[in-house]
């Protein structure tokens, strides 16, 4: 099974790049989406013509912003959006397949704001987040993808000490909730694979040609319950798949 997660900045945006051959492309068992940008109905617009696949979305109260899809061959035997918790359920940020012999979670993680302003929510977020992971993993394993907004160690970003505990994506408090997620069980399945890859990032800034330059964080991710890390064939990050400031990251289960 091949699982494939993107957070494509606007869904309508990458569309108008041809976001549908693209998946053909890749051709994923499962694709999730994070910051599709778009209401559920213009999720079902953006894809329109993808044949083979379900789509199924999450998006936030708030129109264009923030919202979460899940594109799969295969129809889940149920899928269900959000933690429960009203506070974090308005943007769309969580939305979870159950398959046969696991839960698949797509999540888009609070950015902590470069003021910091919404660090506090983002910790509390992590916490909840992680106890609801724990909840199904006690039916099911667990797979949890998508943009984490966090470099975990200073491997995962190009400029490591000029953005440690003074950059979103960098400070402490996050790579805490990064370690709370590993200590419970699970596993980064790209680090799993690739300890000592370096200069593998998903994403880029906008700004200075930081792609061209791969000045980069790898800031999306794929935990796997510990249980099934025999399970993952191979994880990789398709830094050659553009359209957004993210690329994909992928693993392939046996």
């Amino acid at each position: 099974m091949k699982l494939i997660s993107w957070n494509l900045n606007g869904v309508r945006a990458v569309a108008k790049k041809g976001l549908n051959d693209k998946i053909y492309e890749m051709n994923p068992d499962v694709i999730c989406f994070q910051e599709t940008k778009a209401q559920d109905d213009q999720v079902l617009e953006a894809l329109e013509g993808l044949e083979g696949y379900h789509i199924y979305s999450n998006s936030a109260v708030k129109k264009g912003y923030s919202g979460t899809a899940i594109v799969s061959k295969t129809k889940p035997l149920t899928v269900f959006p959000d933690l429960g918790i009203e506070h974090h359920d308005q943007e769309g940020r969580v939305l979870t397949a159950e398959y046969d012999d696991f839960y698949l979670v797509t999540v888009y993680t609070p950015n902590s704001k470069n003021d910091l302003s919404r660090l506090d929510d983002r910790q509390e977020f992590d916490a909840e987040l992680l106890k609801f992971l724990k909840t199904l993993e006690k039916t099911k394993h667990v797979i949890i993808c998508g943009d984490l907004n966090v470099a975990h160690k200073s491997i995962d970003l190009a400029r490591p000490k000029a953005n440690y505990n003074k950059s979103a994506g960098h400070m402490q408090e996050e790579i805490d909730g990064m370690d709370n997620f590993q200590n419970a069980g699970l596993i980064d399945s790209f680090r799993y694979l690739h300890p000592d890859a370096t200069e593998k990032y998903s994403w880029w800034s906008f700004r200075g040609g930081a792609r061209d330059r791969n000045v980069g964080w790898r800031i999306d991710y794929f935990l796997v319950s510990e249980s099934i890390t025999n399970k993952i064939e191979s994880a990789d990050i398709l830094m050659d798949m553009y359209g957004s400031d993210h690329c994909p990251v992928s693993i392939d289960l046996k």
